[in-house]
């Protein structure tokens, strides 16, 4: 390699270079730099193969393998100098630093173009995969890849899987169109799979799978990982399908899988009993398995095995269990052989029923009494009592259900939603809990089940505890409520930040009166009072042309209907609003307790440790969080003796 100053009309970028064929790159932030200084660092060229005459090719000229900012930004300032002097360009400025490859060797020049590039503009993975994939057409191995840019095999093989993906799909992603989860989930699926998910995405009226939604429309709506297989999987020829990390397989026929599994739970269970266990018992996935039901009894004491079997395909053995049941009735049939024939009477209690309440009052007496000065351990019990209740204790979580799919639809894929269900599964993780459960709330109000949440909660700092509690009050917070529109006001919360108008919203507007006047506040009066008289359906369209900023409308950022606003307000005298009835109640209640206080000046908000709630932006999605708020993260439990569970 060598270094020699080139003149610009003797360059072009080549097509090894992986910015070739797309639009001129954006180098406003190289640009005042070479304008001053010109072009420093060099450039890496080769001599060009003109084997045919193609556009912009010269005999002795050179084509760009890496350094196409550089060099558009330079012919930028060559043109600037050229018009300042009427033509005469300073000759400096016509000559770019080049470092001079040997000719003909395509995969160092695609290697070179790419390690220029992720060095300095950060190229998108698809551009990435469809260099990686000229290197391995060169001869590149996966290894020889990741070596040479300094990359994890996985990495690599991860931008390679994108290959699987229909150049259409590709392209959406590309566009940010869709996310990684869902790109990670398609690379699992058949390219049928993936036409019929593309015919999904292109009709406007149908609902598109995206996320952890799309992996249950993918696999039939069981995920059932290759690995819980008690069989072997690769000799049964059962298909499975990998995902875009290739970490987990996951089956692609489900009943064929339960019908392999089935008969070697069978064969097990047979095995055990065959060991000299009283029986084998499978447990079904609609049923579970619970230990502090039972008691350890070995093979002697009739002692049985439970097969344990997950709706994941996972089966868990519990050896040597009896029912408490059946463990008094051998404790009182081993008493009474102990015994028997010898005169004597089963031992008596050692205390009265009556001795043994007024043990148990005094006790609770005093420890609830010395418990006020252990704030620390009276918190983490009540959230135990929370998670898994008991018989003084009812939680239920809140069902987010209802009758309608798209008003589900629109749910289950919000922004909001996400995001609590990402941080519900650091919680799950951090207490112990299987990631398949749909909530942390709603245990089997039982005593181990509170005292084993609460020694875990024991581990746990102060502030991790906070992260657990308000998951669990996000869970038990009754949708409608007049709670919600406390909470909402308390905080700040802007719906800007977690909601956007979609199908579902506008499908269920459909009173004129109520439309004309969201159109006035989208696009203004005089458009709401020349639109009066035309259909929903044409105001409908007027509003989302405004929200979406098409067909010549000015676009209309950040707007929420003032009945999902905090605080909520109606569009007509007609009442029937159920959010602004809720923040009445709410409203109420601030105002009796501001009078019992004593305050002269009314309620509307108290401040926020980090923000004045009289602006609505405060703790929005974008806002850093304020002290003792959530920020657990799915991969970050692993630590659980920080300070706080965080990115």
């Amino acid at each position: 390699m060598k270094l020699e100053f080139i003149p610009l009309e003797k360059l072009v970028v080549s097509k090894a270079n992986m910015r070739y064929g797309r639009k001129a790159p954006d180098v406003s932030d190289i640009l005042p730099t070479v304008r001053s200084r010109g072009v420093i660092q060099p450039v890496i060229v080769r001599p060009q193969s003109c084997p045919e005459p193609v556009e912009g090719c010269a005999p002795d000229g050179y084509e760009i393998i890496a350094g196409s900012r550089r060099f558009h930004a330079a012919k930028i300032v060559a043109e600037e100098r050229r018009a300042a002097r009427d033509g005469d360009t300073d000759a400096d400025m016509a000559l770019l630093p080049c470092a001079i490859l040997d000719a003909g060797d395509d995969a160092a020049a695609v290697e070179a173009s790419l390690i220029e590039n992720l060095a300095r503009l950060d190229p998108d993975e698809v551009t990435q995969w469809e260099t990686f994939t000229r290197l391995v057409r060169e001869g590149r191995r996966l290894e020889d890849i990741a070596a040479t840019f300094g990359l994890p095999n996985l990495a690599v093989r991860r931008v390679l899987a994108l290959g699987n993906l229909l150049p259409a799909i590709r392209d959406l992603y590309r566009r940010e169109e869709i996310d990684a989860a869902t790109v990670r989930h398609l690379t699992m699926a058949s390219k049928s799979q993936q036409k019929a998910w593309l015919a999904l995405a292109d009709d406007p009226d149908s609902y598109v799978p995206t996320g952890h939604q799309l992996k249950a429309w993918l696999l039939g709506g069981q995920s059932i990982p290759a690995r819980h297989a008690l069989f072997d999987i690769e000799a049964s020829g059962l298909a499975t399908v990998a995902d875009l990390f290739g970490d987990d397989r996951y089956v692609a026929d489900a009943d064929a899988f339960w019908a392999a599994q089935n008969a070697a739970i069978e064969t097990k269970r047979a095995a055990y009993v065959e060991q000299g266990w009283a029986d084998a018992i499978i447990v079904p996935p609609s049923d579970h398995f619970s230990t502090w039901e039972y008691e350890k009894a070995g093979k002697r004491k009739a002692g049985r095995v439970y097969l344990d079997v997950r709706s994941s395909g996972e089966v868990i053995v519990h050896e040597g269990y009896v029912s408490r049941k059946e463990a008094a009735r051998l404790a009182k049939a081993e008493g009474s052989e102990n015994g028997g024939g010898t005169g004597q009477k089963q031992a008596r209690p050692e205390v009265t029923s009556t001795m043994q309440t007024y043990i148990d009052l005094h006790r609770h007496a005093a420890v609830r009494a010395a418990m006020l000065a252990h704030p620390r351990i009276a918190l983490r019990l009540m959230v135990a009592h929370a998670i898994t209740g008991s018989h003084l204790w009812s939680v239920k979580p809140e069902p987010q259900r209802t009758s309608n799919d798209a008003v589900q639809g629109s749910i289950d894929n919000s922004r909001a939603e996400g995001t609590f269900d990402e941080h519900r599964r650091a919680v799950l993780a951090v207490l112990g809990f299987s990631s398949e459960e749909p909530t942390v709330t709603g245990g089997n109000c039982d005593d181990y089940g509170v005292v084993g949440v609460f020694q875990r909660l024991l581990d746990l700092p102060d502030t991790v505890v906070m992260d657990v509690i308000a998951i669990v009050m996000g869970e038990t917070l009754a949708s409608g409520s007049a709670a919600v529109e406390a909470v909402g006001m308390e905080i700040g919360v802007d719906m800007a930040g977690w909601w956007q108008a979609d199908d579902a919203f506008f499908e269920l507007i459909r009173d004129r009166e109520v439309l004309t006047r969201i159109v006035a506040e989208v696009a203004g009066e005089s458009v709401a009072t020349a639109n009066a008289g035309e259909k929903t359906k044409t105001l409908k369209r007027i509003v989302r042309d405004h929200l979406d900023g098409t067909n010549g409308r000015e676009r209309r950022e950040n707007w929420v209907p003032r009945w999902m606003a905090f605080p909520p307000a109606a569009y007509t005298s007609r009442d029937g609003v159920g959010t602004v009835a809720a923040h009445a109640k709410a409203q109420a209640a601030r105002e009796i307790e501001r009078r019992t206080r004593g305050d002269d000046e009314p309620v509307s908000g108290r401040s926020c440790p980090q923000h004045d709630l009289n602006s609505t932006g405060c703790c929005s999605p974008d806002t850093p969080s304020a002290p003792g708020a959530v920020t657990i993260l799915p991969d970050a439990h692993e630590e659980a003796g920080s300070d706080r569970l965080a990115a």
